[in-house]
């Protein structure tokens, strides 16, 4: 026992001296630009998944500004677990499309619209979104035609768009991918304090506040971001789609 302490002490010691050599080499980098814009300002991220169609489709990189809600420990990389509360907290607003870290699985980033502040009452009638009671604005367009596959049809199905309007005039087109969907008629969900009420924009292919035991209400807490636009997107070809970039979300 007495040998193989004496023999891992030097290797401690050079272990140490390496780690301090890689932080020094490391502070640059660090303190660099391009690590600074992501660090605090924004982080950029990809659409995997069709939950938020038509306004973010696969294969689109968008932007999240971290100050527009403050910072906490989901802002940083390796941020210690115990830390709580948000640094320079700003409540989001109706219609924000947020990233966030799912509150019942925090090891995962999700992309939805904030449709619920805190004491808001939700509910789903028909596919209506209501709020405080009152049925949302919702004006019908023309059905979009060989859309299916956004909504896990075929490829012809026609699917149903609606443009939303929220009380604070944010505005925004929505998939209704069938009638009486699985969430098309729920509870009153009341939203508590310091949390928010999301949905994706592909109402019926979502997983989102209205699903309870998959996310729930999001603590605002988790909140990474506020998306503000589309600066890359590729189409399944891996070829550049310059009509979406640019973007606003």
């Amino acid at each position: 026992m007495t040998t193989l302490e004496n023999t891992m002490r030097p290797q401690a010691k050079s272990g140490e001296w390496k780690a301090i050599v890689v932080l020094i080499l490391l502070v640059p980098v660090l303190w660099s630009p391009p690590f600074l814009f992501r660090l605090f300002l924004y982080q950029p991220f990809n659409i995997p998944s069709g939950s938020m169609m038509p306004t973010l489709v696969v294969g689109d990189y968008i932007f999240a500004a971290k100050y527009a809600y403050g910072y906490d420990r989901y802002s940083f990389p390796f941020a210690p677990s115990w830390i709580s509360g948000r640094f320079f907290a700003a409540d989001p607003h109706y219609g924000d499309i947020v990233v966030f870290r799912n509150p019942k699985d925090t090891s995962v980033d999700y992309v939805k619209r904030v449709v619920g502040l805190p004491g808001d009452r939700i509910q789903m009638r028909q596919g209506q979104l209501v709020l405080n009671d009152k049925p949302v604005i919702r004006v019908a367009l023309k059905d979009l035609a060989g859309g299916g596959a956004a909504c896990g049809l075929e490829a012809g199905a026609k699917i149903k768009r609606w443009r939303e309007v929220l009380p604070n005039d944010a505005n925004y087109v929505t998939y209704d991918c069938i009638d009486n969907g699985y969430y098309d008629n729920t509870n009153v969900y009341t939203v508590p304090p310091g949390h928010v009420f999301v949905l994706g924009d592909n109402r019926d292919n979502s997983t989102d506040s209205r699903a309870m035991s998959a996310m729930g209400f999001v603590p605002m807490d988790n909140l990474v971001g506020k998306v503000t636009r589309i600066f890359w997107s590729l189409d399944s070809r891996g070829e550049l789609r310059p009509d979406r970039m640019g973007k606003v979300g």
